[in-house]
């Protein structure tokens, strides 16, 4: 059995259909304080046409190397894409983080994600 990780934690979200714009919104709690430095999502549908873009931010700015494409060429349920956002990613408690989808593809599908936070 491993050590728990006590450096970082994670926030879940989910986004009920990747292929409508819109926003979703990640309140950060007491003690997720931090840097967010991974986002991890997984496709729980298939989508056409063209690719979904998220796009995570914090107070209206777009996070630096941030953004997810989940692309529909190949795309399949399961499918999980990554960032590794490396500016304009410190949260605090009281805020949310907005995640952004550009509504590019369609066929509804959702998304599960994770916000891995560095305290």
């Amino acid at each position: 059995m491993s050590a728990p990780d006590l450096l970082n934690t994670t926030l879940n979200f989910y986004i009920a259909d990747i292929s409508t714009a819109g926003q979703t919104y990640v309140p950060i709690p007491v003690g997720f304080d931090g840097t967010v430095v991974e986002i991890r999502t997984a496709l729980n549908g298939v989508i056409t046409t063209a690719d979904a873009v998220l796009t995570p931010k914090v107070n209206g700015t777009a996070m630096t190397n941030g953004a997810i494409t989940v692309a529909f060429t190949s795309a399949a349920l399961g499918d999980v894409d990554t960032s590794f956002p490396t500016g304009a990613n410190a949260v605090r408690v009281g805020e949310a983080v907005e995640i952004e989808t550009d509504g590019g593809s369609t066929v509804t599908a959702p998304v599960f994600g994770t916000l891995v936070i560095r305290r």
